[in-house]
């Protein structure tokens, strides 16, 4: 186990936002356009994101198995959708204060949480392409680890003295909690049910994106109305994330999303395009059995059964009506913007939105 690092030390802040990184990743994709758009939505709420990575390095380092085991996570990064929804929310309005802040620090620790729970669920090793904090730290305290981020978070909520709030990620929890149960209970399963997938996608992604547009919205003083266009926007902005992530999957690079191929499948979970696939080609369901069932075969005769599901599901078009579902979701994302005054915050969320169509990791 790594040497204790004391309790007031704080991480470094992270050299480059994730935007900036998603503009030169688009832009390689020749989506120029979309690229510049996003390089100057960067320098927009660069200062901002700023402020939410010196808040998030502040989380104290302790001596505890649990403390490094949360750290060595947070200490990987990632995209910080999450907070940047806060944050463009809260610029909808009267701008990023201290309490929106404290907002976007809240969900970034409860996803963080889920993360260390998932890890555990999935018996997962490897998380943005480095070892899993259970891999390192075992099970148990990245159990509690998530917990003890949970924790913070609500503290952080209720320090806001937004109540409503407060009560309302109490409910997203438990929201996500049944959403990942169902989940569970359909794992390893070959006939999925469609109307069930969105049920976990709303619940388990879309959730805290909502919970997110709502609370930067409601930091930065918007009215009821926009307030509730931003919520819409979160909710339909997270499920085509999830099926865009769904997606990478099967067509994305290892490298880049920091997730090998396959992973879903190798867990047993159906995902968008394994379900379109099943409903349009029969001889799926027995490939998709076989994969689950032999999941713990050696990882060359698993490559070999999930390329000829992946090849399957590309063939009978499955993977690009999926990111066609995808597209229409965050579709809906931006018509939900329709009561949200016209300025830099709204121009931003659309920027937000398209790139999440046409993300690559």
């Amino acid at each position: 186990m790594p040497s204790a690092v004391h309790a007031t030390a704080v991480r470094p802040t992270p050299v480059g936002h994730p935007i900036g990184q998603l503009s030169a990743v688009v832009g390689s994709q020749g989506l120029f356009d979309l690229a510049g758009r996003l390089a100057e939505l960067d320098r927009w709420i660069g200062a901002e994101l700023r402020e939410f990575e010196r808040e998030l390095a502040a989380v104290p380092r302790g001596a505890r198995a649990v403390q490094a085991a949360a750290l060595h996570l947070l200490d990987l990064g990632g995209k910080h959708l999450r907070p940047m929804c806060v944050a463009l929310a809260a610029k909808v309005g009267d701008g990023f204060g201290p309490a929106a802040r404290q907002l976007a620090v809240a969900v970034e620790l409860v996803h963080t949480a889920t993360l260390l729970h998932d890890d555990v669920v999935d018996v997962a090793d490897t998380r943005r392409g480095q070892p899993t904090s259970r891999t390192i730290y075992g099970n148990a305290a990245s159990i509690f680890a998530g917990d003890w981020l949970l924790v913070d978070a609500l503290r952080r909520i209720r320090a806001t003295g937004d109540g409503e709030l407060l009560d309302e990620m109490l409910a997203i929890i438990e929201e996500m909690i049944l959403a990942e149960s169902l989940q569970l209970e359909r794992r390893g399963q070959v006939h999925g049910d469609v109307a069930d997938y969105f049920r976990v996608a709303e619940g388990k992604t879309a959730a805290l994106f909502r919970w997110a547009m709502r609370a930067g919205g409601r930091a930065g003083g918007t009215s009821a109305e926009v307030a509730r266009g931003l919520e819409r926007f979160g909710l339909e902005l997270g499920v085509g994330f999830q099926i865009v992530d769904d997606c990478l999957d099967f067509a994305g690079d290892a490298a880049v999303t920091g997730k090998a191929l396959y992973t879903d499948l190798r867990e047993g979970k159906l995902t968008y395009p394994v379900l379109l696939g099943l409903e349009r080609d029969p001889a799926l369901a027995a490939l998709v059995g076989e994969a689950i069932a032999r999941a713990d075969d050696g990882a060359a005769e698993q490559v070999g059964r999930h390329r000829a599901i992946a090849e399957r599901i590309h063939a009978c078009g499955a993977l690009a009506d999926a990111r066609r579902a995808a597209a229409e979701r965050i579709g809906k994302a931006v018509a939900s913007l329709a009561g949200v005054p016209d300025g830099p915050g709204k121009a931003a969320l659309i920027t937000v939105a398209e790139a999440t169509a046409t993300r690559e990791r």
